[in-house]
Order: structure tokens, then C-alpha cells, then sequence
């Protein structure tokens, strides 16, 4: 039987406030994703570098982050590091430095698509990259745009954040169009986070949640459970699929798996 033709895909998530889950999102979307044979790729944007706390890293030097891959003078040679001792997640790790990279990028020649640059011209070799954006929508947040080949939106179940998903929405595809992305990354799905059945709030704003996936025209996926456990595995640098391999949280994660593996084998959503 002939190997499956698989493509590279590139997942940015992205949020417009802080708390959401995003981190959360991405380490164990990666890991969930490499039990499905995916290599990934996760790609720390975010200054305060949380990615090194889910994934028991020590924080590095600039020159060893995601800053020597948007300077300038780069010249190939991603700064990687292995996650969890598996060799099929990989880190490129977050840095403060990062704030000043952004400010730069304002001023740059295709300082927008920088990140896109470098993964066309120095190109990974997994199977999907993960973007783990910041909260704060500037030009880091347009770089992950323009570099995704898909975006994914968590969300909390709280007024702010269901509220301004539709404003959210409405700026990522006005990025796409100011940056003329041929074709413009797809909102793949929202993901409802920290869910909590036991919180009225959170169930009333769950039953909303399909009708503003509808109005969008966005697949709405299951929600994502909020538990201590997330918060003990994250403080042991590891994935709760690691921490607490039978805990029933680490089902949330599959149906999303499930599609991007899809996705990333297939070559279409």
C-alpha cells in the first residue's frame, strides 16, 4: 500500500485576552496529535513564554528562542528542543525579547510576514505547527496569520470572551485581506475552555455557543473542561495525557486531533 501524501499544516491560536486556555490548547492538542503519529511543532509567540512552564523547559537566552528566528540576520537553524523526552514534539521556545522583535517588525519590509518567510525558506519538518499567539493583537498576532494554514479560537465562558468572538473573528479575516492571503487561513474551529458544569454562567453560555457558530459559519467544538489537575500537570511541566494518562479530561482534546491528523494526511479539511 503506498504511504499517505501528508503537507505540512500550521494551526495559530488565537485569542484577544489572556486566561483562556490557549496554552492549554496547544501543548495538548501536540500531544494528543503525536499519539496520532503527527510530528509537531510548537512555536512559543508569546513574551511570557508560558510554553516553557507546560512543557518543564528552563528558560533560555534570546539568541535560543523564537527571536533569533524573526531577527533580522537569520540565517537557518531552528532553536528546537525536545518536549517530554518525545521526539516527535518539539519546542521553539518563547522569550521577552520578543515585545522588542514586534515593535520592530512595525518598521521592517514584509515585517508582517516575517514568521511566513521563515518557514517557507528555512522550513520544519513536522507534520503540523503549532502558533501559540499572545493576547495582546499586534504584529506578532498578523505574523501568525499570515504564517497559518488555519486558526483556531479558544474560548472562555465568560461575557468578555463570548461577547468579542465575532470582533475577533472580523480581525483575523480583515488581516487576511489587508495581507491579500491567496487563500486566506480558515477560522477551523472555536473551542469552548475551562468549562465548568457546576457554574450556571458557564452552562447558559455553552447554549449559546451554537448559534454564534452558526451566525460565524464555524465548526464549534466540544468543550474543554476546566480542572485543578490541568493546572498540577502544568506545574510539573507536563501534559495532563502525561501526568494523569486515565483522567477523562484527556478525552476533550480527541475530536480536534482527530481532525487536524485528518487534515494534516489528507491535505484537506
Amino acid at each position: 500500500m503506498p504511504k499517505q501524501q501528508s503537507r505540512q499544516i500550521v494551526v495559530g491560536i488565537l485569542a484577544n485576552a489572556g486566561g483562556v486556555g490557549k496554552t492549554t490548547l496547544a501543548v495538548h492538542l501536540a500531544y494528543a496529535l503525536s499519539k496520532r503519529g503527527c510530528s509537531v511543532a510548537l512555536i512559543d509567540l508569546d513574551p511570557q513564554r508560558a510554553l516553557d512552564v507546560f512543557c518543564g523547559l528552563p528558560s533560555v537566552e534570546a539568541e535560543d528562542s523564537l527571536v533569533r528566528v524573526l531577527s533580522k540576520d537569520f540565517v537557518g537553524g531552528w532553536p528546537l528542543v525536545r518536549a517530554w523526552n518525545n521526539p516527535n514534539i518539539e519546542v521553539c521556545q518563547g522569550h521577552p525579547v520578543l515585545s522588542q522583535i514586534s515593535d520592530d517588525l512595525v518598521i521592517r519590509r514584509r515585517g508582517e510576514y516575517t514568521l511566513a518567510d521563515r518557514l517557507q525558506s528555512h522550513p520544519l519538518r513536522h507534520d503540523v505547527v503549532i502558533l501559540d499567539c499572545p493576547a495582546t493583537l499586534g504584529m506578532i498576532c498578523e505574523n501568525a496569520i499570515a504564517a497559518s494554514t488555519g486558526l483556531l479560537v479558544p474560548i472562555q465562558l465568560e461575557m468578555k470572551s463570548v461577547s468579542g468572538v465575532a470582533d475577533l473573528v472580523q480581525w483575523a479575516i480583515a488581516i487576511s485581506d489587508d495581507l491579500q492571503l491567496k487563500p486566506r487561513p480558515p477560522i477551523l474551529g472555536l473551542v469552548p475552555c475551562l468549562y465548568d458544569n457546576s457554574r450556571a454562567i458557564h452552562r447558559q453560555y455553552l447554549r449559546q455557543l451554537p448559534d454564534v457558530a452558526e451566525q460565524l459559519q464555524i465548526k464549534l467544538y466540544p468543550q474543554i473542561r476546566d480542572s485543578s489537575e490541568f493546572k498540577n500537570a502544568s506545574a510539573n511541566g507536563l501534559p495532563l495525557q502525561k501526568y494523569r494518562p486515565a483522567h477523562p479530561a484527556n478525552r476533550d482534546f480527541e475530536d480536534l486531533a482527530h481532525d487536524l491528523a485528518a487534515l494534516a494526511r489528507k491535505g484537506k479539511w
